[in-house]
């Protein structure tokens, strides 16, 4: 059903295009705007991943400066039944993650310093596991691709006053100016639609991979909490990356509205809360008490070679200190 959802907005957004070439053009403005778009599309197909990633100040992991994250993105991915992706950090304070590429095979996830030092193992394992959602779902590939059309149509409508002469245009100079003005608008709304509609259906499938919902409600939970409390300048200067973020990284915009980028979180929570009691107890891991110290499961995590690890862990195999570290404790990152 959302897949239905996202391909009909999809299709109203290169509509929406479409007619406003038309309105522009004529038939010679539908063939403009159609390769126009076509040309911008395969542009952001094989160049977006490196530009979000150079955008955002993306650092390389590894099994040597974080083998915890490399070796959690591996056995997910091995859960997934995709291919290891490339992983990234972000030294950012705002606790929250990302996920880009054109396909499977060409894809990274990244994390930010804040996300590791806030956030437990099993919570980040549920954010992990979210983003290699998108990856499976090819969303990556779909949020382009729609970025890249409503940058188009917000461009097409910037030429309304200088091109929007054209005689087939039954509204003439009051139609440039309506378009001019409502057509990003419009753009906007079905983009910020398809938005919300795959980080629902990330959050289930993410859900599934890593088996634990109840970690990813706590991790978004988390996430709600902490991007109000530690604004991201670099994703204030581009809004157009926000919504690739597991959350939504920019300051006040978190009600669930048709500009919003992202649900609202306590929804997103619930249907997450509703999953587990779903898929039963085996959903439901072992966590230790909230009152002890909790410490980064990157410092020492375990390696890919050894399947080891320094601290002492619960029966989950999972660091037996847990919480929210809310910044007082540095891992390699920060």
């Amino acid at each position: 059903m959302s897949m239905m959802r996202t391909a009909m907005l999809m299709a109203a957004m290169t509509a929406l295009f479409l007619v406003i070439g038309f309105m522009l053009g004529g038939t010679t403005g539908v063939v403009f705007a159609l390769l126009f778009a076509l040309g911008m599309n395969a542009f952001a197909y094989w160049n977006s991943d490196k530009m979000v990633l150079r955008m955002h100040g993306a650092q390389p992991a590894n099994e040597q400066n974080a083998p915890g994250l490399t070796a959690m993105v591996a056995d997910l991915s091995r859960r997934a039944a995709l291919p290891m992706p490339k992983v990234y950090v972000i030294m950012s304070d705002q606790p929250n993650a990302f996920a880009t590429g054109r396909n499977p095979e060409n894809a990274a996830v990244a994390a930010t310093s804040g996300l590791l030092r806030l956030l437990n193992r099993d919570e980040v394992e549920g954010v992990m596991a979210h983003e290699l959602a998108h990856v499976k779902n090819r969303d990556t590939l779909t949020m382009t691709v729609t970025a890249t059309l409503a940058g188009a149509v917000s461009m097409l409508a910037n030429f309304a006053l200088f091109f929007g002469n054209n005689r087939d245009n039954p509204l003439g100079l009051l139609g440039s100016i309506l378009i001019m003005i409502f057509a990003p608008m419009a753009a906007m709304v079905v983009q910020m639609a398809i938005s919300r509609t795959r980080e629902y259906a990330a959050d289930k499938t993410g859900a599934e991979i890593c088996g634990n919902p109840t970690a990813l409600a706590s991790a978004l939970d988390k996430l709600g909490r902490g991007t109000r409390m530690r604004p991201n300048p670099v994703a204030e200067q581009n809004p157009a990356t926000a919504h690739l973020f597991i959350a939504n990284p920019l300051s006040g915009k978190s009600f669930d509205s048709l500009f919003s980028t992202h649900p609202r979180m306590e929804e997103r929570i619930r249907r997450l809360t509703l999953l587990a009691s779903e898929m039963g107890p085996a959903s439901r891991r072992h966590h230790a008490p909230a009152q002890q110290r909790p410490t980064s499961v990157w410092e020492n995590g375990p390696r890919p070679d050894t399947g080891t690890a320094s601290r002492p862990t619960g029966q989950s195999g999972v660091p037996t200190t847990h919480g929210d570290t809310s910044g007082d404790r540095k891992g390699p990152w920060g």
